[in-house]
């Protein structure tokens, strides 16, 4: 697990000197909505589902993306889960076709854990994807046959630090935090190994037992396939979980 999260930073270092490239920076203002639910039928198995809706610019201006994600989840124990799914991706419009829709499909695979630190809570996880775009012809009048494929490894970490000295409850407010890192692989990368870093903080506001609201800032900084051009996204963002556990009550 060490030897992950060190290349992590060493690729996130390495992006920052960018191989002494000039680097052209484009600003971006964004709003992204999502829904996540998380429902644990037994013991061992659950699943996750998420879906998406993002803006393109200046906030309130068009779309750029929407997309759905889901997948069955194996639990071990109640700190630690293993979920794969799938997930597809429409993306509008795409990078360097701005009349042109395309859409990816997106097998993955993750584990996430668990740690409280008192009233604290802390939750991690290391997520792969296959990303498969679909082809786009030069003039961007139809798709091209075949895909561009790339796998891509996320490392994210959470933190929930509550208001409240009862710690997370109903009707109550914590400060929140993530950051995630992500990281291209495969032949078809060839500058952007670093492809982006997430980091957000926000207020959260716990509906109920299951149920949980947050918002906040989230800064995005992702470099494109050229290796010296990076977009710096500005992004409001808010986000509804929920995490129903629907096991019998022994």
């Amino acid at each position: 697990m060490n030897k992950i999260l060190l290349t992590l930073i060493c690729c996130f270092l390495l992006s920052i000197n960018s191989f002494g490239q000039t680097k052209q920076t484009t600003d971006i203002n964004r709003l992204w909505f999502g829904f996540f639910n998380q429902t644990r039928f037994s013991d061992k198995w659950g699943i996750w589902a998420d879906a998406h809706l993002r803006t393109e610019k200046k906030f309130v201006e068009e779309f750029s993306q929407a997309f759905i994600r889901v997948g069955v989840t194996r639990y071990f124990g109640d700190h630690t889960k293993l979920t794969a799914g799938y997930a597809f991706l429409n993306e509008f419009p795409a990078e360097n076709h701005p009349t042109f829709s395309r859409y990816e499909h997106r097998p993955w695979q993750q584990i996430q854990w668990h740690t409280n630190y008192g009233k604290k809570k802390m939750m991690q996880w290391i997520r792969t994807e296959q990303r498969f775009k679909r082809k786009i012809l030069a003039d961007s009048s139809d798709f091209a046959p075949g895909y561009n494929f790339n796998h891509r490894i996320r490392y994210n970490i959470y933190y929930d630090v509550p208001f409240k000295k009862e710690g997370v409850v109903p009707k109550s407010f914590s400060w929140v935090f993530n950051n995630e890192i992500h990281i291209n692989l495969g032949k078809e990368i060839v500058n952007n190994y670093f492809d982006q870093n997430r980091f957000f903080t926000g207020i959260k506001y716990q509906i109920n037992k299951h149920d949980n609201i947050q918002l906040g800032y989230m800064n995005l900084f992702q470099q494109l396939p050229a290796g010296n051009k990076y977009r710096d996204f500005h992004v409001i963002r808010l986000f509804y979980f929920q995490n129903l556990d629907l096991r019998k009550k022994k």
